[in-house]
């Protein structure tokens, strides 16, 4: 028998002797009493429960669970949800907003993932180390003119600061033009660019000459630029610009329609001044612009 057992069973006891015999006689009266209300003849109704307290003075208001509950269902993304609730004069942090969605129900629809344990990363130290560059494919859904559209995109591994720029050429010559358009739209020099081994940035998968270069690492080469690729089949190792692909799917092509190259250019060159102001957990909820402010404040 553990101890929760045998306590109850002696509030049994003294519950039963009680009743004979009078309160003051057994024990205290105010225990006598709180014990009485809950014996139903059982020793388990005398078990010990929580003195856990059902009301905190910090929890949250009602008014902050109605706005929670006025713009969950607007937002997908969790982060743009919180900046929208802060744009509203919600105090709470970024896990409290979660705890809140979770005590609402709110949370049912979202689908569990399981997370992979990263292995140990040599993070990037300063702005510009080193850049990630990747292509999207522009999805047809959102496409009115049935071409084929792609995403370059370019994101900076120590603030986040991310670049795009549409085409419709997948080639190593759009890969050139991407770099130049690169060079003046980051605010930061940088020394190293990394990139998959697509046939728009290498061909040293399908030539031995190690001369044989395209036109994207004659460029790097040029600028005295450090260009590395990654292993073959582990696309992992472009995580970061991966996870904004995936981002940029579900905050900016699930909402748009283009009618021209010309057009899907106009609307991801404002995506791009919203996305570098949208906060990101990796950096403790802030965002790559207010990062970047603070590397610039110290040089």
């Amino acid at each position: 028998m553990d101890i929760i057992a045998q306590e109850a069973r002696v509030r049994q006891v003294v519950v039963e002797y009680s009743l004979k015999h009078g309160e003051t006689e057994a024990s205290s009266r105010m225990s006598i009493y709180r014990w009485q209300k809950r014996y139903d003849g059982k020793w388990k109704s005398l078990k010990e429960r929580s003195h856990r307290p059902k009301h905190h003075p910090r929890e949250q208001t009602e008014d902050e669970y109605a706005l929670i509950k006025r713009y969950f269902p607007y937002y997908d993304d969790m982060i743009m949800l919180w900046d929208r609730l802060r744009e509203k004069g919600y105090k709470r942090c970024y896990q409290s907003m979660q705890r809140a969605i979770r005590r609402l129900g709110l949370d049912k629809a979202l689908s569990a993932r399981h997370r992979r344990k990263p292995k140990p990363y040599q993070r990037a130290a300063y702005p510009g180390q080193k850049i990630q560059i990747d292509v999207k494919f522009v999805p047809n859904y959102c496409v009115t003119d049935g071409k084929k559209y792609y995403q370059y995109t370019a994101v900076d591994e120590c603030t986040r600061f991310c670049f795009r720029e549409m085409y419709d050429e997948h080639s190593t010559y759009s890969s050139k033009d991407f770099l130049m358009k690169l060079l003046n739209a980051i605010p930061f020099p940088f020394r190293e660019v990394q990139t998959d081994n697509g046939t728009e940035w290498t061909k040293q998968l399908l030539v031995k000459d190690p001369s044989n270069k395209t036109l994207f690492e004659e460029a790097l080469e040029d600028m005295g630029i450090i260009y590395s690729r990654i292993r073959v089949a582990t696309p992992r190792h472009n995580g970061k610009v991966e996870r904004q692909h995936r981002l940029d799917e579900e905050r900016f092509y699930r909402k748009m329609h283009m009618y021209s190259l010309a057009d899907g250019r106009k609307q991801l060159a404002r995506y791009n001044k919203k996305s570098n102001n949208i906060s990101k957990s990796c950096l403790k909820f802030r965002s790559p612009n207010a990062v970047l402010a603070d590397y610039f404040a110290v040089m």
